[in-house]
């Protein structure tokens, strides 16, 4: 058996090596400067068109971006925040919406109350009917959270 053995010349050594360095200075994370900059340009615009999109809450028309913090604060005290239409809801259509949302199923907001689950659901679907009639439906438990946080019929911090 003959082995043969390759040696390489050492004028060869180098320009190897200046052909490694070149190969690997062209990876992915070492593009042009140009290259890595547009990246860099389109992230930034993306992330500020991301920051400025307004996005509408369930059940409650969209509304025009504040203006920027340079048009000075004393004129956006002096105007009122629109009052979203709010339902007349009963006392008891409150209790039991509040309870629910604080419980985990209806059954436990019936046995809570000591009234019937039929009456529970009785309850939140005129509840939903209502919010509905306003033009601000919540079909979901969700939505409904977000109609009592919206208008003061629970906190925030009591869920």
């Amino acid at each position: 058996m003959t082995v043969t053995a390759i040696a390489a010349t050492p004028a060869a050594a180098p320009a190897t090596r200046e052909a490694a360095r070149t190969r690997h200075s062209r990876g992915p994370g070492s593009a042009s400067s140009g290259a890595a900059s547009a990246v860099d340009r389109r992230r930034r615009e993306a992330l500020a068109r991301l920051s400025a999109r307004v996005m509408p809450l369930p059940g409650r028309p969209l509304y025009a971006a504040p203006a920027p913090a340079a048009a000075g604060r004393q004129a956006d005290a002096a105007v009122p925040a629109a009052r979203l239409p709010q339902p007349t809801l009963t006392d008891r259509e409150v209790e039991v919406l509040r309870t629910w949302l604080m419980l985990d199923s209806k059954p436990a907001v019936a046995e809570a109350l000591y009234i019937s689950l039929g009456t529970v659901n009785t309850h939140l679907t005129r509840i939903r009917a209502k919010y509905a009639e306003l033009g601000r439906p919540a079909s979901t438990k969700a939505a409904l959270v977000a109609r009592a946080i919206q208008d003061d019929i629970v906190d925030i911090d009591e869920l």
